[in-house]
């Protein structure tokens, strides 16, 4: 295995399994924050001022304790933080959405005797004689598993996606009681029902834990894309998989992000074909991958093929939501501000009963964004200031509380995958004809 790949050089930290030992973790930080919020407030009585709990809970010690905790858990809690920072971010307290932005890095791996268990448990004791190769140094590591080096009996260069172990079993509990350490902070907005949010993540965590599923939709995207020479999908290893590991065959490739080195045409062309895969996604398969993260984009430069990671968080597309999104993009197009308004109340964007003025400030936000579809030039992504515009706009916007409202799960994926495809296209300075795309999928 000479092929030059990125090792995870983190350093590695067992998972605690069992749901004792994680309450256990999480309990144990709950109670180190209480004693140093009680030292705060009598701090505060004896100086004669009101105790401020967001500045007595949250020093930058704390952060940092909350945000390691959540860390070592991985699995539900680390997941969770990432959603909630994705989702909420604009809204919440900057000291809340600092410990949940923290969580969206890359996780520790599991030190070797930890791996050596789960892959005994999953393969037998004798688990090296499945492979004729393998290479115990993860190349990855994130909330739910981490990725291994192997290579068949026939001959097949593998990735191997081991599951953390216990990750799958504490769903529940560990939303539970990360869900409450939130809630007893005190920094969540009260304007925000927490409540769909933790349904979602309770969904999204059990269908990204489950690892058959995940080996379903891999095999799914490698036949609706076969014909599709932009596009790299590994070939799923029924054979080799177990409940604890995925197996598929390890596709040589750079991140995206290498992308950015490239001359201009190729830069473009690649992004063009990313977005023209979520409107074919949308519209036409019906079935997205929705976690839009650049880890699950790659490059293959002698080809200029973009490999396809990562297919957990896909998610079947309702004909009822396509068809809204095919709504809000043909009266996008039009520039008819009473269709987009429409459009944006049947996808659920925004809550119905708005005031006139709450009105025209989401309407005018929504056609700053909108406008691209209507050219007439391709859109520069390298120059173009939507994204800065958009965030001032929604800044003043978030001001005001009674427009906070969260989208239902579906279209918050959709959303979700969206952004992060225009972040990626900014990073790699693309310019892509989102009218001509656009119109060809309106008139489809």
């Amino acid at each position: 295995m000479t092929d030059p790949i990125s090792s995870h050089d983190a350093p590695s930290r067992a998972v605690p399994t069992g749901r004792l030992a994680r309450f256990t973790r999480l309990g144990g930080l709950a109670t180190g924050l209480a004693g140093r919020a009680a030292a705060g407030r009598a701090r505060a009585a004896i100086l004669g001022e009101p105790a401020d709990m967001a500045a007595i809970l949250l020093t930058p010690g704390n952060i940092s304790r909350i945000a390691n905790r959540l860390a070592e858990l991985r699995g539900a809690a680390m997941k969770l933080g990432q959603l909630l920072s994705m989702e909420t971010g604009d809204v919440l307290p900057p000291e809340l959405a600092q410990i949940l932005g923290r969580l969206r890095a890359d996780a520790d791996a599991m030190p070797p005797q930890q791996l050596k268990t789960v892959l005994s448990t999953s393969y037998g004791p004798e688990f090296r004689k499945q492979f004729k190769g393998f290479d115990t140094r993860p190349i990855a590591a994130a909330s739910i598993g981490q990725v291994h080096r192997a290579q068949s009996r026939d001959g097949m260069r593998l990735a191997l996606k081991v599951q953390y172990p216990g990750v799958r079993a504490s769903i529940d509990s560990d939303l539970d009681n990360a869900a409450g350490l939130i809630r007893w902070s005190g920094l969540w907005p009260a304007e925000l029902d927490i409540a769909p949010l933790m349904a979602e993540a309770r969904r999204q965590l059990h269908e990204e834990a489950d690892y058959g599923r995940e080996g379903r939709y891999l095999a799914r995207f490698g036949a609706l894309l076969a014909d599709d020479p932009r596009f790299v999908v590994p070939i799923h290893r029924e054979d080799l998989s177990t409940p604890d590991v995925l197996a598929m065959s390890f596709e040589p490739s750079a991140p995206i992000e290498a992308l950015a080195q490239a001359d201009a045409a190729i830069r473009d062309r690649a992004v063009s074909a990313l977005i023209e895969l979520c409107l074919h996604e949308l519209f036409e398969f019906r079935v997205m991958q929705t976690d839009p993260n650049f880890a699950n984009y790659r490059w293959r430069a002698e080809t200029g093929q973009i490999v396809l990671l990562d297919f957990g968080a896909s998610r079947e597309i309702p004909a009822r939501l396509a068809d809204q999104h095919l709504h809000l993009l043909r009266a996008g197009l039009a520039g008819d501000q009473g269709d987009i308004y429409t459009a944006l109340e049947e996808i659920g964007f925004i809550k119905p009963g708005l005031s006139p003025a709450h009105r025209q400030a989401i309407l005018d936000m929504a056609d700053m964004g909108l406008a691209a579809l209507r050219g007439p030039d391709s859109f520069d992504f390298a120059t173009n200031r939507l994204a800065d515009d958009l965030r001032a706009r929604g800044q003043v916007i978030g001001q005001e509380r009674d427009l906070w409202h969260i989208p239902p799960a579906d279209t918050l994926f959709l959303q979700r995958k969206i952004g992060g495809l225009y972040l990626l296209a900014t990073r790699l300075g693309a310019t892509v004809d989102i009218p001509a795309l656009a119109r060809r999928f309106a008139d489809g």
